[in-house]
């Protein structure tokens, strides 16, 4: 089946995501980062599910209508943010789903979007708001403090020129408002040399969009729903561009996927830790993407697929199974 969401945008390893999805007849799945659709689409073609997808970007209502009209009865776009989706699937009437997936970062749509502001590729306003957000990059870089500038920079870009960029900033407005996403770039560049493959303003760019969308808050509430959203065999796939998203994934499923020996001098504390052990692991490494797939977009050589399968209950090993 043809549509809107498949000419505008193939997500990064939906072919992986899909094998370890496995989407049944009669399942129920959540798209937690619509963006253009291209999971949600996926599921909905692969089987008789049911699929729920979150985004908060008002702009992709027009390719989630498209989608209700393929599959009617089957698809629904809830509005809001995806670390939002345990309250977002009560308010539905929905207790547990057979599997959550999330495609982390900024959307191709929207980076390919000028008037966003989210790329230093375009000219265009300092923007780079996935949803309502009250406060806009332009806000956050003409009012901060340098010291302040400089932590954001430092924390979620890992810019080593944190200070040396900040600085620059701070001087640039003090003569005029920073505005455009090309004004800001070339800030950046005046102060920090190219020394490789990626423009000076990439970290930068990157930071502030993780800070004003709050990203990686969102990615921690979501993986913190999931656990009470999956059924027993439920799968949690993420799907991250770079460390920071990555290590959040990495972080909580590790502790969360433990099993446990009687055998062990420390048993009590393991089995203390095991309460919240709600997922077993299948592999512990990521998966990525194919050399086929990272030579047609480059997109895909940074990407990292994780996946966890909900437990029903911790395992003890040593004992056997009732």
């Amino acid at each position: 089946m043809s549509g809107a969401t498949e000419t505008l945008h193939k997500p990064v390893m939906l072919a992986e995501v899909m094998q370890v999805l496995g989407p049944r007849d009669g399942e129920i799945y959540i798209d937690a980062t619509f963006g253009a659709g291209g999971y949600s689409r996926a599921m909905l073609e692969s089987a008789e599910c049911r699929v729920y997808a979150i985004d908060r970007d008002p702009q992709v209502v027009m390719l989630a209508d498209a989608l209700a009209r393929d599959f009617p009865g089957r698809f629904l776009l809830l509005t809001g943010c995806f670390g939002d989706m345990l309250s977002l699937m009560e308010a539905e009437g929905v207790a547990s789903v057979d599997g959550i997936v999330m495609d982390l970062g900024v959307s191709s749509m929207q980076i390919d979007q000028p008037d966003r502001g989210f790329s230093f590729r375009f000219d265009g306003p300092l923007d780079m708001r996935m949803g309502s957000c009250t406060l806009d990059a332009a806000t956050l870089v003409n009012h901060l403090p340098a010291d302040e500038l400089a932590d954001i920079l430092y924390q979620y870009g890992e810019e080593k020129a944190s200070r040396k960029i900040a600085a620059a900033i701070v001087a640039a407005r003090e003569i005029a408002p920073i505005e455009t996403t090309t004004q800001l770039a070339d800030i950046v560049r005046s102060v920090v040399r190219k020394t490789d493959k990626i423009d000076p303003a990439t970290r930068t760019f990157q930071a502030l969009r993780i800070k004003v969308n709050d990203e990686l808050g969102e990615i921690e509430r979501a993986l913190a729903s999931a656990p009470h959203l999956l059924r027993p065999g439920g799968r949690l796939i993420a799907v991250s561009f770079h460390s920071l998203e990555d290590r959040i994934v990495k972080r909580f499923l590790r502790p969360q996927s433990k099993a446990i020996s009687r055998h062990d001098p420390h048993f009590m504390l393991q089995q203390e830790e095991a309460v919240n052990a709600h997922f077993d692991l299948p592999q512990s490494k990521p998966i990525h993407a194919s050399d086929e797939e990272s030579y047609v977009n480059p997109r895909a050589r940074s990407a990292k697929l994780r996946v966890a399968i909900r437990n029903e209950v911790p395992v003890l090993h040593g004992e056997s199974e009732t």
